[in-house]
């Protein structure tokens, strides 16, 4: 018979040992808006970053725009090079001309 409840976690997944690291006032703080901007607990934070080295934020909402319009841009270049097999290069050279302007903007606002 089965038993009910959670699973047991492996050895490797229980969070069995503590270690107290003490902050002063102003690194504590530090630490509850850094992890809060990661969107994670102080204490996951500071696990990540103890272990990783850095701790990977969440995308902030300007390069989620980025990431859609980017994504856009994709689209449109695939329109284009459909009509170019189609029509040929010359015809939809403009559009391409065009595309790739807005793209390397784009990409020089990504990078900065």
């Amino acid at each position: 018979m089965k038993k009910a409840g959670r699973p047991i976690k492996e050895m490797c997944d229980k969070l069995k040992y503590r270690i107290a690291v003490k902050f002063c006032v102003s690194d504590y703080y530090i630490i509850k808006v850094k992890s809060r901007e990661a969107g994670m607990t102080p204490t996951e934070f500071v696990r990540q970053a103890s272990i990783n080295g850095s701790v990977q934020g969440r995308m902030t909402i300007e390069m989620l725009d980025y990431i859609r319009k980017l994504s856009g841009m994709a689209n449109n270049l695939n329109q284009i090079a459909r009509k170019a097999n189609t029509f040929g290069y010359i015809n939809v050279r403009l559009e391409y001309l065009y595309l790739a302007e807005k793209l390397d903007k784009l990409f020089n606002l990504i990078i900065k």
